[in-house]
């Protein structure tokens, strides 16, 4: 009773924090390839928090930015048990040289088909061009969007995610 009155409290301020669509929702499922040449799905990151952040394009200074910060943060986010998670609409190939290049120790999930990107509303484009938009989601141990960030700025982001991450765990005790 207490877990599902601490969930209901977390959605609760969280919506009122943030007015997506998705806070409160399960999150949508995947199947997609990470680097490693493994598929993972969302029930491979179950009873962690999980950061799903969609980004551009592997390589560009915005991405690589992000991806750096999130890198650099990583152990911090381990310590609250929390999983990070790239995904783009870049092959595998492509995110393999970009995990390598900067030695990126979370999973780059491969979008190709555009299935995810439409799931969480983050495509984007222009005319024939897609890519996916830059946003993350925080997705608690159960599978529940607990805040989405719509509007993110590459070089604080990890930052302001790490904080509201802190700040949702918190509420819950």
């Amino acid at each position: 009773m207490k877990k599902i009155l601490s969930g209901l409290l977390i959605t609760l301020i969280s919506l009122s924090a943030n007015a997506s669509n998705f806070v409160g929702q399960l999150a949508p499922d995947f199947k997609l390839m990470a680097q490693d040449g493994e598929y993972k799905s969302l029930s491979n990151y179950k009873n962690n928090w999980l950061v799903l952040y969609f980004y551009p394009r592997d390589d560009t200074p915005g991405c690589t930015t992000e991806a750096k910060n999130f890198r650099d943060a990583y152990e911090d986010f381990k310590a609250l048990n929390t999983e990070i998670v790239g995904v783009s609409l870049d092959d595998n190939d492509s995110h393999k040289d970009f995990s390598k290049k900067y030695q990126l120790p979370f999973d780059i999930l491969s979008d190709t088909d555009k299935k995810t990107a439409k799931a969480y509303k983050v495509i984007g484009g222009f005319g024939p061009v897609k890519y996916t938009k830059r946003q993350t989601f925080i997705i608690d141990p159960q599978g529940s969007i607990v805040y989405h960030f719509e509007k993110v700025d590459a070089d604080e982001h990890s930052k302001k995610v790490l904080a509201k991450l802190k700040q949702l765990q918190k509420d819950l005790l």
